[in-house]
């Protein structure tokens, strides 16, 4: 099938070959990319062991939201209450994962393209997690992973956090580190971000490579590579931050500008 480009419906021309004959084209039109914007809040930050106890979404086409509960099935440490405020008597009635994949599934339309900050590092790697557990598969979904683009094409700004980019962006304040009101305020700032562009563009964009030429976060924050010092590199590189599959691209520049070996 031969791609054309168009940015709000994919659409393909399939030729058909028969012998003796010209020729035929099929005219294929495949549902569009959706958007569905998602948080998790979870029992602390290691997805081998701690649990998802709050999963929320947002489907900006149809303006539909959903937001639940997860039992986890142990004690929520007070670390983590302190950040969400989510407590052992919010989740003790709540439903299971399983039971809430299933309902979070059927949320999902076709062509789904789950968004959420820090996605590729933290909420993605939860939600596999999870799954797995319930003896549920992952549907086939793409994902988009906000801070990644705000990284990537937001350099020029000192931090990358949600609640800094709300800051930026102008934004009311939300009740932070709740699901669903982190999810409403994902929607306004990633729009604010990609402007006009379609979710199909963006995705073309996340996966091009591209040079970092300033430090995208820890102490030296914002400086050109060329001019951290190589001993915090080193230090980066014996504290395995390079082995992260998200600072890959941050190792070959160092490697380009003479600072990692």
């Amino acid at each position: 099938m031969i791609p054309l480009p168009n940015e709000s419906m994919q659409i393909f021309l399939r030729l058909s070959y028969t012998s003796g004959k010209l020729p035929t084209i099929e005219i294929l039109m495949l549902k569009p990319f959706r958007p569905i914007y998602y948080d998790t809040e979870t029992t602390g930050v290691r997805n081998d062991k701690d649990r998802i106890i709050e999963l929320a979404a947002f489907d900006p086409i149809d303006h539909r939201t959903f937001c639940q509960f997860i039992n986890p099935h142990s004690p929520i440490p007070p670390e983590a209450t302190a950040i969400h405020q989510i407590t052992d008597e919010m989740v003790a009635n709540a439903p299971s994962f399983r039971e809430v994949a299933e309902s979070f599934v059927a949320f999902c339309p076709a062509g789904t393209v789950l968004i959420a900050h820090n996605n590729d590092a933290f909420d993605k790697l939860f939600l596999e997690q999870e799954f797995k557990r319930s003896g549920l598969e992952l549907p086939q979904f793409h994902f988009i992973d906000t801070l990644k683009w705000a990284r990537k094409y937001r350099a020029d700004l000192p931090r990358h956090t949600l609640q800094s980019l709300r800051e930026v962006y102008g934004f009311q304040a939300n009740q932070a580190h709740r699901a669903l009101d982190d999810v409403i305020v994902l929607h306004q700032v990633f729009s604010a971000m990609i402007d006009d562009l379609s979710i199909e563009k963006v995705l073309e964009l996340l996966a091009r490579p591209q040079s970092q030429i300033r430090m995208p976060f820890g102490k030296h924050q914002g400086k050109l590579l060329a001019e951290v010092p190589k001993d915090y590199v080193a230090w980066l590189a014996s504290s395995g931050a390079f082995d992260k599959a998200e600072n890959q691209e941050l190792k070959a520049n160092f490697e380009k500008v003479g600072l990692l070996n």
